[in-house]
């Protein structure tokens, strides 16, 4: 073998070993089963200030608080509050009156918000969570081998994204709700209705968009 054939096979040893190196190295490196796409909880707050009186809410008041929460679209899962700096139970009780129309039961006390109230003034307080899994999909592994045994980098994506989409509350992914038996039903219930309610709009808006598509 002459020198210059002996160079071309070395050359080419080189090359096909860095391309199997190139391989290995978009190969699935996590060789456990847990899965590293887990829920993220977020959570976000919006308030909005109101006058109060002696007498708790004026009916102008009430009637803006019940379109914030209409416009915010107050939904099971929520936590709604009052930050009232002379705590008169009539401003809550007030508040309460709104938010139970939206099945919320209000929570006790109030996150910061920042912005101090002015005198006569109260702030009602929606805190609101929000599930998802972050850096799904994953097609990073750019190789179908796995010779380390590893899984998938989007391995958990489908599970723990419609765990994270379809869970009711998602401060349940934190901490579950304690409690007993007979709470249960009622959260289920709540639960099933809202959907219900969801998806009877859905019919209701096609059933009219059919009635009305002329003929």
């Amino acid at each position: 073998m002459n020198r210059t054939t002996r160079r071309a096979l070395t050359g080419a040893f080189a090359l096909s070993l860095g391309l199997a190196l190139t391989a290995c190295g978009g190969m699935p490196q996590n060789r456990s089963l847990y899965s590293t796409k887990q829920p993220v909880v977020e959570r976000s707050t919006v308030a909005l200030d109101v006058i109060t009186t002696p007498g708790g809410l004026p009916v102008g008041e009430q009637r803006r608080v019940a379109e914030w929460f209409d416009a915010m679209g107050l939904r099971y899962g929520d936590k709604v509050s009052v930050d009232d700096p002379l705590e008169r139970p009539e401003t809550r009780a007030a508040v309460a009156d709104v938010a139970g129309r939206y099945g919320i039961l209000l929570a006790d006390g109030a996150p910061a918000t920042g912005a101090d109230l002015q005198p006569g003034q109260a702030r009602v307080v929606i805190v609101r969570t929000r599930a998802s899994v972050p850096g799904c999909p994953d097609w990073s592994a750019s190789s179908d081998a796995t010779l380390g045994n590893g899984i998938s980098p989007g391995y958990g994506c489908a599970l723990n994204g419609n765990l994270a989409a379809m869970v009711a509350n998602p401060e349940d992914l934190i901490k579950g709700q304690q409690g007993s038996p007979d709470t249960y039903i009622s959260t289920s219930n709540t639960t099933i209705k809202t959907y219900s309610d969801a998806v009877g709009k859905k019919v209701n808006v096609a059933t009219a968009a059919t009635s009305t598509g002329g003929n």
